[in-house]
């Protein structure tokens, strides 16, 4: 395959963020220090941040042209077929780009490996020029990530990469008409958490977490620990968990969990007269609206993810 372009995607660091909402740099450091923060921390990731994202920039143009986009302008982005994407940030900036793609690979670079996990960042700055001379040579591993996709009655539809939340925006339960496979039930609940394999062991741990805090403290030594499920990242398959599932005169819990394939998808129809939404990774503000007579298929996408990963010696990309 023949790159017509480097796309390298950034984010705005937490001091631009600070900026933006005190006007000035000097305002943000008088808030902060008044708090009895430390302000150079946010002043050093800053630094470290642009001298990354500006040595990238540099390195890979003497490769290829690069377009260098703001995280912000993504959804009105338009990837070429023969784009190769680098992201430099932290993991959450290859989620929020992977949903804009369609197969494209993804070269992550972290760009500071002291202060950044990076589950989702296999290379630093000092292997990135390495790992796109690679990929530009078609020489480079790939590891495929399963999304997930939302789908309305309407057409409207929406990825995920690590999980959906479908229930009300605010604290009100959400109510809403359950089918998982031959079996269906209305419920009244805190919404359904839905995960894909690379997202289940961030919020949905927390619901296993939860329930092991439960047993311990209510079944005593007699309750057996439930280990969360960990599905591979390229796994084709989903889990859903209904959080807090109220059981009444009209509401039910038989179906509190299960798995979502490609052949099996999650049907879920919204009894809520307003205030109901499905967003994804946590960002509420990327949704759809959820309202009485909507209907939302849960399933697995035909769309993956393909995260560049170093080469194996001697193995095949």
């Amino acid at each position: 395959m023949a790159f017509d372009k480097i796309v390298l995607v950034t984010r705005k660091t937490r001091l631009e963020g600070l900026k933006a909402r005190f006007n000035t740099v000097a305002q943000a450091a008088f808030y902060i220090k008044q708090g009895g923060g430390d302000f150079d921390f946010y002043q050093r990731e800053h630094r470290v941040y642009y001298d990354a994202a500006e040595e990238l920039e540099d390195r890979l143009g003497q490769l290829l042209k690069v377009h260098t986009i703001e995280r912000d302008f993504l959804p009105n982005y338009l990837f070429g077929e023969n784009d190769l994407v680098v992201t430099v940030g932290i993991d959450g900036l290859v989620v929020n780009t992977a949903k804009y793609l369609n197969g494209q690979p993804v070269v992550a670079i972290n760009p500071d490996p002291n202060t950044i996990d990076g589950v989702l960042l296999p290379f630093t700055v000092a292997e990135a020029e390495q790992a796109v001379t690679q990929a530009l040579a078609g020489d480079y591993g790939v590891r495929e990530i399963t999304m997930a996709e939302a789908t309305l009655q309407d057409g409207q539809r929406l990825l995920a990469f690590n999980d959906f939340f479908i229930g009300a925006a605010d604290h009100v339960s959400a109510r809403y008409r359950i089918r998982h496979g031959e079996v269906e039930e209305n419920h009244s609940s805190s919404g359904i958490l839905v995960s894909t394999g690379v997202g289940s062991t961030g919020w949905m741990s927390s619901v296993f977490n939860m329930t092991n805090g439960l047993l311990m403290q209510f079944a005593g030594e007699s309750g057996e620990p439930l280990e969360a499920p960990r599905l591979a990242w390229d796994t084709r398959q989903l889990l859903f968990v209904v959080r807090e599932p109220f059981i009444s005169k009209t509401s039910q819990a038989e179906i509190v969990t299960g798995f979502v394939s490609a052949e099996q998808a999650l049907e879920v129809e919204s009894h809520m007269a307003q205030g109901g939404v499905i967003f994804s990774d946590g960002v509420a503000s990327d949704f759809l609206a959820f309202n009485g007579g909507t209907i939302a298929s849960i399933g697995v996408a035909e769309q993956v993810t393909r995260l560049v990963v170093p080469k194996p010696e001697g193995g095949n990309q």
